[in-house]
């Protein structure tokens, strides 16, 4: 695994598949406040941005009640989001390997810390040492606040880090930190944009990362 002492990941369609509750949340939240419903592709197309700047992606423009309706789609989320999320095959017991390795692990994502949490809870594991969840910083992605603040909370280089994310936002993130980035194809980002970023590895799954990175 090369030098990598520490991998950092996103959670959003890179460690799990949680679009049927992210599509649930945002057709119920925006028919709630009188607003077009988006489509599947539509609603795709905004993971990875947090909930307020979806909402405006969404609509056009981000509307003067926008904290409303950020608290009307948690409160959604609650009741939709857990149950409907499942992580990618094979996730789980990679990052088993990646902790019996001796490597730290660590998720920074603009999703919630205690529902990233709860998902976890819901499989009866949990490979992390650390969350760094959207309520844990002031500043979300691509600002690398979330992911600097990682790096200090598991006392590593920067490295010695890799961080790893299904989005364009993602890449942007680890550029802005200094850390070097790998892609997982599970997201709307497709490979050729991905390579317009540094990158150490493209791969369609986390299995093939983190396999390609023991060859």
């Amino acid at each position: 695994m090369k030098n990598y002492n520490a991998f950092i990941f996103d959670f959003d369609l890179t460690l799990a598949n949680s679009t049927k509750g992210i599509f649930i949340c945002y057709k119920k939240c925006l028919e709630h406040f009188g607003y077009r419903i988006p489509n599947n592709d539509e609603i795709f197309k905004t993971i990875g941005h947090t909930i307020r700047d979806s909402i405006g992606l969404l609509i056009g423009k981000k509307p003067d009640n926008v904290d409303e309706m950020h608290k009307y789609y948690v409160s959604l989320a609650d009741e939709y989001m857990v149950k409907n999320t499942e992580f990618y095959p094979n996730v789980i017991a990679v990052l088993q390997v990646l902790k019996q390795a001796g490597k730290k692990v660590g998720i920074v994502s603009t999703k919630f810390r205690y529902r990233i949490m709860q998902s976890f809870e819901k499989e009866g594991s949990y490979p992390v040492d650390e969350i760094v969840g959207g309520e844990d910083v002031k500043s979300h992605k691509p600002d690398p606040e979330g992911l600097l603040l990682m790096i200090d909370k598991m006392k590593v280089s920067k490295e010695e880090t890799l961080y790893v994310g299904d989005s364009y936002i993602d890449a942007e993130t680890a550029q802005n930190a200094g850390v070097d980035f790998a892609g997982v194809l599970t997201g709307s980002t497709t490979q050729e944009v991905f390579s317009k970023y540094s990158h150490i590895a493209i791969k369609n799954s986390i299995l093939e990362l983190i396999t390609s990175l023991n060859d």
